[in-house]
């Protein structure tokens, strides 16, 4: 399975507009865009390589996605963080991630089950790296982190969900950016423990751990002391 999500390459067909959407929406997810900060279209103009036109429209889209706020005539901002938001977005992502792992078990075939393995695979060889220091600085381990978890979702045939996932997934992604560094060998066990159970078709095993895996997420980032949540 080849990750797209967080990529931000240009592609063949895209406009400028669709690049620089995919640029200034990993930056706000990476935290190269901080909480709160004001958004400078004559900035951005030359950093995204866009017209202030164009540049208006994205971070119009990216409000409707709350990554953005507008400010109406006096402009847009980072969407703030805050521990409510954390909190929201952990209890929304395990409510929907349950229950189309739920889903999956029960319809995911062997083609299935081969994509978690792979998945898995690429995210333990990324994550043995940054536990040992061998990984590159500029590192993108949350698009393998994604590529797993969407991968055990794959099969639940619910497009709907699948797309109000994603949302949820990248917001709360921003809070476990801003508190890097990656939280250690607690989190590759877990996922090699999810990818046995998922395979092994143990839907209530794989619920109770994963609902724990996501709350770890948040207690980590509570107790990192990397930021403050208001």
């Amino acid at each position: 399975m080849k990750i797209i999500r967080f990529d931000t390459d240009e592609r063949q067909g895209d406009t400028i507009g669709d690049t620089a959407y995919r640029r200034i929406r990993s930056d706000i997810i990476h935290g190269r865009l901080v909480p709160d900060e004001k958004l400078k279209l004559e900035r951005m103009k030359e950093v995204y390589r866009a017209s202030v036109t164009t540049l208006r429209e994205i971070l119009n889209r990216l409000a409707v996605e709350e990554l953005v706020s507008a400010e109406g005539q006096r402009g847009f901002r980072v969407a703030p963080i805050n521990e409510a938001e954390l909190h929201d977005l952990a209890r929304m992502r395990t409510l929907l991630e349950t229950h189309a792992l739920r889903e999956s078990i029960v319809s995911g075939d062997v083609e299935w089950e081969a994509g978690i393995v792979a998945a898995q695979y690429k995210l333990s060889s990324v994550e043995r790296d940054l536990i040992e220091g061998e990984a590159p600085g500029d590192l993108n381990w949350v698009s393998f982190d994604w590529g797993f978890h969407y991968a055990m979702m794959s099969a639940c045939g619910q497009r709907v969900l699948m797309r109000t996932y994603s949302s949820i997934y990248d917001r709360l992604a921003r809070y476990h950016m801003l508190a890097l560094p990656f939280r250690g060998e607690t989190v590759v066990e877990e996922h090699e423990r999810l990818r046995d159970l998922v395979i092994g078709r143990k839907a209530d095993d794989a619920v109770e751990l994963l609902t724990r895996h996501v709350q770890g997420g948040v207690d980590y980032i509570m107790q990192s002391g990397r930021f403050s949540v208001a």
